[in-house]
Formats: structure tokens, sequence, C-alpha cells
């Protein structure tokens, strides 16, 4: 009788899962098939590169910052609320960004994005660790999390290069809308309410500093491949944010309930794992956005030939995360972490041979084992950092675990983007330089006669090509110096 209520139960809380797990997926896909029409994006507004940066970075500066925030709201007013007021906002602020009738209209519609999705990821998170409690249930519940994330990386490159070819790049904001429509009738239909009693009021000095701290970091690394490491603006955004960094970290240790609590970070293995969870976004999981660029504006694939190409690295960062557990299982805390961050490093380095030499083959290859590498890492590290921290601060160490995850996304999509650029600019002279940089090869080289134009499109793809391969390599030297640190971390007591 026991076996049949806990089998009742468990197929009454699938369907929860689903619907939470279809939540999050939506934040996965949203993410990758922007990384797919970015350079249909710049051909359209004729945008500078750091307007393409900014699609992408505005959009996860408020996902990062918004995080930790959004979990604590939802906990305290109620999940499934929380829930369907993410769901709706992420809905319409995906309607301006279909509409947005310029760059700098799409930057705030996609800040506003990022914003809904964080409070469409946060509760629910909640929402499935609320709904399954026992240690082998809750196992394999994240394991069908994990699951649905994959798959939908998988599929969202292809995804993208479909909407892309067949009805243009504002569909990829436009799907979301019946999207979110059913999403939101499934959590009215099969999600009850939760909440916790307990949850502490919301930080808003905390939120503000946090949010600042990215931007301004984020600012500098833009403003310093579009004007210069040395210029003004540049240095302005790295001042600005190093002092939001100091005050966040002064303003929560002062608090008797912070929104961060620091003494987490006096524990050596949590601090490697939240380092290895930050690497792995910064040198891995960015590449759904990095790849799929190059191989238009580098490669001259359209949309829907990027996407195919985009499978070595989707299909293995879905099938590894498998893998990943059965072998972590006998090995000691975090030697799985250095592996991954090991494996990262020398995917990135064969991809950018690949890149660099203009082999089609071996910057396939290289994008396999970069994924391998992301799969492994991609459950482990969260395993790690809940592994790494007593049981009763399982909520903080899951919300600083997925900030450290979109932190690393924002700043490694800054930095690799900023290396890419400059190396373009250094290559290439006058305007057509970021016309290049934002893969508009044509408004380039338009006023070139045909052979002339051939020729000069062909040279400009090489010194992207040239220009990704530096990034590439700078993404291999960061994960190999986060193996070496985790290792030396994870040894300590």
């Amino acid at each position: 009788m026991i076996a049949a209520a806990r089998s009742r139960g468990a197929a009454g809380a699938m369907p929860v899962l689903l619907t939470a797990a279809t939540g999050c997926a939506m934040t996965v896909l949203d993410t990758n098939v922007v990384g797919i029409v970015l350079p249909a994006i710049a051909r359209d507004y004729g945008a500078r590169f750091a307007d393409i940066e900014w699609v992408v970075s505005s959009y996860v500066l408020c996902f990062a910052a918004l995080l930790l925030p959004a979990g604590t709201i939802a906990d305290r007013f109620g999940r499934r609320r929380v829930f369907l007021g993410g769901i709706a906002f992420f809905a319409a602020a995906s309607l301006l960004c279909g509409l947005a009738g310029s760059a700098a209209a799409l930057c705030a519609a996609r800040a506003l994005q990022g914003a809904g999705a964080a409070f469409l990821l946060a509760p629910a998170l909640a929402i499935i660790g609320h709904a399954f409690h026992g240690e082998a249930e809750r196992g394999r519940a994240w394991a069908i999390w994990g699951g649905v994330m994959g798959l939908t990386m998988a599929l969202s490159p292809i995804i993208g290069g479909l909407i892309a070819t067949a009805f243009g790049w504002r569909w990829a904001f436009f799907i979301n809308l019946p999207i979110c429509a059913l999403l939101g009738l499934a959590v009215v239909t099969t999600i009850a309410e939760s909440r916790d009693p307990e949850a502490g009021a919301p930080d808003p000095a905390g939120i503000l500093l946090f949010a600042t701290a990215m931007f301004g970091l984020t600012f500098g690394l833009i403003q310093g491949q579009d004007r210069g490491w040395t210029s003004l603006p540049a240095l302005a955004g790295f001042g600005a944010g190093l002092c939001a960094i100091a005050a966040f970290l002064a303003v929560e240790r002062a608090q008797s309930r912070p929104m961060l609590d620091l003494a987490l970070f006096r524990l050596p293995r949590f601090v490697a794992a939240v380092l290895a969870m930050f690497a792995y976004a910064a040198c891995a999981q960015v590449m759904a956005s990095l790849l799929p660029q190059f191989l238009q504006n580098g490669g001259g694939r359209d949309p829907l030939e990027a996407g195919f190409a985009m499978l070595p690295f989707a299909l293995a960062m879905l099938v590894f995360p498998q893998l990943g557990r059965r072998l972590g299982q006998g090995m000691a805390p975090g030697r799985m972490l250095v592996i991954g961050l090991g494996i990262v490093a020398a995917g990135n380095a064969v991809t950018a041979l690949g890149a660099q030499l203009g082999v089609a083959a071996l910057t396939a290859a290289g994008m396999l084992v970069l994924g391998a590498g992301g799969g492994l890492l991609n459950g482990e590290t969260q395993k790690a950092i809940m592994g790494a921290i007593p049981r009763a601060r399982s909520g903080m160490g899951s919300g600083i675990s997925t900030t450290a995850r979109f932190s690393g996304i924002l700043l490694g999509f800054a930095l690799l983007s900023g290396i890419l650029s400059t190396v373009i600019r250094a290559r290439l002279d006058g305007a057509g330089a970021d016309a290049v940089a934002a893969g508009d090869l044509q408004a380039a080289f338009g006023d070139l006669a045909m052979p002339a134009r051939e020729l000069a499109i062909a040279g400009a793809r090489r010194i992207y090509a040239e220009g990704f391969a530096a990034a590439l390599a700078a993404a291999a030297i960061g994960a190999g110096l986060a193996a070496v640190l985790v290792r030396r971390l994870s040894r300590r007591p």
C-alpha cells in the first residue's frame, strides 16, 4: 500500500515537474534562439557591434541580477503567483522585442525580458524543490529536469535557424507568446500555491549594488573594445563596477539575514564549486551565443545551416551529463570538476585551431569536445555546490549557483566578444571593421564592384575567424587556470 501511494504521489507530481521544467527551458530556448538570429538583427538595423553585444548582455544582466531576489520574493509571496507573473511579464517583454523599431529599443525590451526570465526561473526551481521530498525522488526529478533542459539546448539552434529562415528574426521573440499562454494554463491547472513563512524580506540595497556591479563591469568590457581599453567610458565602467562590489560586500556583511551569506565562502570546497560553475558558464555555456555568430559571420553559413552545425556541441551537452553522473559516483569531490574544466579547455583550443586554419571538420571536432566538457560540468557543478554547504542553506546555495552561472555567461560573453572585436579592429581600418564584427559584411563592402566585393568579404570572414580563434584561446586559458584553482581548493579541508 505504501509503494502504491508513493507511485500515485510521483504520478501526480509529474505534471508539476514537467510544467516547471518547461518554464526553466523557456530561458534556455530564448537565449540559444537569439544567438542564431543575432547576425540577422545586425543586418536589419545596420547595428554596431556594441549594440549587438547589448542585445545579449542586457538580457543576461537583468536575469543574473534578479535571480536571488526573485527566489526570496517567490518564497514569501507565493511561488505559483510569482511564476504566473513571471510568465506574463516574459511574454509581454517578448512582444516588445519583436516589435522593436531600433537596436536601442530592442536592448531595452531585452532587459525587461531578462527580468521576466528571473521571475520565471526562480519560482519554477522552488516549485520543483517543494514538490519532491525524498532523496531518491528528488534525484529522479532533477534528472528529468536536466533532460528537458539538455533537449531544449540541443534543439534550440535548429529551431532558431528554422525561424530565421522561414519567418524572420522577429519571430524568435513572437514564438514565446503562444508558448507562454500554454505554460500559464498548465500552471493554473497543475500547480498548487506554496510559500515559505520564514522567508526573509528582499534586500533592495544588495539587489541594487549587485546589479550596478554587473552593469559597470559589462559596460567597461563593451566600451573597452568599442572605444579603447583605456578610454574614459571603459575605465569609468570598471571603476563603478569594482566600487559597487566593495559596497555590496560591506552591505551583506552588516545584515543579520543577508541575501548572500559571505560565511559560505570560508568553505574551500564551496568556493571551488562556485568557481567551477562560473568558469563553465564563461568558457563553455556562453558558446551557445558565440558559436552561431562565428558559423555565420566567419563560416559563411546561413542561419539554418548554422543551427545544424551546432549539433556536435548541443548533442554532447545533452548526452554527457548522464555520463558525468555515473563517472562521478566513485570520484573524490572536485575531481569531476577538474576533469570537466580540462576538457572544456581542450575543446576551446581545438575549436580555435580549426577556426584559425579554416578546417570545418577540426572545428566540429573541437565543438564536440567542448560540449562534452560542458555536459560533464552542467550537472556536476550544481551537485558540488549543494554538497559543499549545510542542508539548511540549500535555498541560498541554489541561488548562488544560478547567479554564478548567469554572471559567468554575462561577463564571459562581454570579455570574449571584446577580444573578437579588438582583433578585427586591429586587422581592419575604418568603419568597415565594426560592420564586420557585427556580421553585416554587405554593409561593410557594399560600395565595391562584385569581383572585388566577393574577395573583400572572403578576406573579412578569415579575419573574423582569426578574432574568434583568439577569443577561444582566451577561453581555453581561463578554463585551464580555473581547473588548477579548483584542484587546489578541493584538496583543502
